[in-house]
């Protein structure tokens, strides 16, 4: 597959991840945040299977790995139904911008404290920037207290810790493919849902018309089966710096389908806040953009 390819199914993973949010807002008028996370992975890992027989990947696993994929599992959840609340009672655009621009800086963060990263003069400067950012994504030079301490705010602060945290126990994983961890990771949090957090009682699946068909589709398998599958396949074959860059696009289709797709309103301090914030994460990680 030749590079210029691979860039375009690049492309659209990102964009798949960025109309995950959009495809929570919708959702949510149907299901709950446990019903989506049962429903949602289910189905992606029943997708997943065909493609890991063709890439005739070994779903063995070893058991530490199995343990820290049961602990990750249960941030997972929690990022997930902070993920689904936020952006139910927020704005897709605003999830969408401000969790995925904070979640590498917060990782950053983490990772300082936890003595894995050593702190730069350019660090500095970075986080300055991506805190100037993310206070710009708020809108914070024009908002009250009560709106910033908004539950959606704060459920989304949440999803970005829950995500960094997902991201730094995903990262002590060496001994089995991405895919399968990213695999044995939906199989256990489906299973743990469906045992403790989901009542079967009360899906009304009487409601589920095309829409939430349609919606259903995107989020599986768009945003998680092949999104998921493109980028581990892209770290391998071009790189983890290379494909980095292109994760920089999700904030920006989530802000534009939320647009498009939600009517919600485009607001400038959003954009601009976002471009400082990917700037900031960009000198923290020395991610180059690529060259056309």
């Amino acid at each position: 597959m030749s590079k210029n390819i691979f860039y375009m199914l690049l492309f659209i993973a990102m964009i798949g991840w960025g109309a995950s949010w959009v495809n929570a807002k919708v959702l949510s008028a149907y299901i709950n945040e446990f019903e989506m996370i049962f429903i949602r992975y289910a189905i992606t890992v029943v997708s997943m299977i065909p493609i890991i027989l063709t890439m005739k990947l070994s779903f063995k696993i070893d058991i530490k790995s199995l343990l820290l994929v049961l602990l990750t599992s249960v941030v997972f959840i929690l990022y997930l139904k902070y993920y689904f609340l936020g952006t139910k009672l927020g704005t897709a655009s605003l999830g969408g911008a401000f969790v995925t621009t904070l979640v590498p800086i917060i990782t950053f963060v983490m990772l300082v404290f936890l003595g894995s990263k050593e702190v730069k003069k350019k660090d500095i400067f970075a986080l300055i920037l991506g805190a100037v950012g993310v206070l710009t994504i708020l809108d914070i030079w024009n908002a009250s207290f009560e709106m910033l301490a908004n539950q959606a705010n704060i459920y989304f602060v949440f999803a970005a810790f829950g995500w960094s945290i997902v991201t730094i126990l995903s990262s002590k994983s060496t001994k089995v493919s991405p895919i399968i961890f990213t695999f044995y990771l939906y199989v256990i949090t489906v299973v743990l849902d469906a045992l403790f957090l989901v009542d079967f009682s009360k899906i009304q699946v009487e409601s589920f018309d095309n829409i939430f068909w349609i919606n259903i589709f995107v989020v599986t398998i768009i945003a998680s089966t092949f999104s998921n599958t493109i980028y581990f396949l892209g770290i391998e074959k071009l790189g983890t710096a290379e494909v980095s860059s292109f994760i920089f696009l999700v904030p920006f289709s989530a802000i534009g389908l939320s647009v498009i797709f939600l009517g919600e309103e485009l607001k400038y301090s959003m954009i601009v806040g976002t471009v400082l914030t990917i700037f900031a994460v960009k000198i923290l990680n020395n991610i180059r953009f690529r060259k056309v």
